[in-house]
């Protein structure tokens, strides 16, 4: 029988996971990981329970080490970023509650990811069977990496972008010729997401403002500019910029011409990303904006 792991050992992976309303799905998850996993010992899991949420506040394990913070209704940025103070591993996986893992040793794959790099700059992500290669949608970061970007999972952000946020960021770096983005297509990360057919549309999922976030990335674009140089700035053994995070969000245009126009100048001038992201960054926010208005039918991402 494995056991919980002992307060006098750091673990090396910690995942970070808000959850509200679903804690048949975080026990689903916990029993994935205890499944799974080659050590507990590798393992803790910071769970943040919304104050009011009181169904899911006898949320433990007896296998596990969680570290459950129970406080108000916050941003998703926020939550992710008070679960990563009180989180102690090296590596850091951005988790979902509607997520299971399914691949036997996933934490000494993490491992090897992160010795990898010994200057530990990189940005991982495993096959969520949904979004797959496209999209790092649970992302793993080391501690340094997470260190060196100041807010990595910037408070801004109401429940969404995250992972596009970071995606953006290394491709940045990618751009620069320095790829420090790693697709480990052995291990899979299960999105059970409603849009793929795994899950009910919940009141989690429909409480979240479908396109609210959309103009908090755009907005975000300088400090993406500036928090890759900081990374860049680390590989290549130099020291790295000052970090700033000053951005205004500034509203899409309601014509619709003119808001096309102002994601082309927004995304397809963007020089510091490769084409081809800047391209599908720009036909994505237009379908979106399209989506919003009612003119096109919804769509996965």
């Amino acid at each position: 029988m494995r056991s919980a792991q002992s307060g006098m050992n750091i673990p090396a992976i910690s995942l970070l996971l808000p959850t509200r309303g679903r804690s048949e799905l975080v026990i689903r998850l916990f029993k994935s990981i205890i499944n799974t996993v080659n050590s507990l010992n590798n393992i803790e899991i910071i769970l943040y329970v919304d104050d009011d949420d009181h169904n899911s506040h006898h949320l433990h394990s007896d296998v596990i080490h969680v570290i459950k913070i129970i406080g108000p209704s916050k941003s998703m940025g926020d939550y992710n970023r008070i679960c990563f103070e009180r989180s102690r591993g090296h590596i850091i996986l951005l988790a979902n509650d509607d997520m299971m893992m399914r691949t036997p040793g996933w934490d000494a794959r993490l491992i090897e990811l992160d010795n990898r790099f010994p200057d530990k700059v990189y940005l991982g992500y495993g096959d969520d069977l949904l979004k797959r290669k496209g999209l790092c949608t649970f992302p793993i970061l080391s501690r340094r990496t997470c260190e060196l970007l100041v807010e990595p999972y910037p408070s801004a952000y109401q429940g969404a972008f995250i992972d596009v946020h970071l995606f953006d960021i290394f491709k940045r770096l990618q751009h620069a010729g320095l790829d420090r983005t790693c697709y480990l297509n052995d291990v899979i990360f299960e999105h059970m997401h409603f849009r793929a057919g795994k899950a009910p549309a919940d009141a989690t999922y429909l409480r979240r403002g479908r396109f609210i976030d959309d103009p908090t990335f755009i907005s975000l674009a300088n400090t993406r500019s500036r928090a890759a140089q900081r990374l860049i700035d680390t590989i290549q053994g130099k020291s790295p910029v000052p970090f700033q995070s000053q951005h205004v969000i500034i509203q899409t245009p309601r014509q619709l011409s003119a808001a096309i126009i102002y994601f082309a100048k927004q995304f397809l001038f963007d020089h510091g990303l490769p084409f081809c992201w800047r391209w599908f960054l720009w036909c994505w926010f237009a379908g979106r904006l399209l989506a919003a208005r009612g003119l096109l039918r919804p769509f996965v991402r």
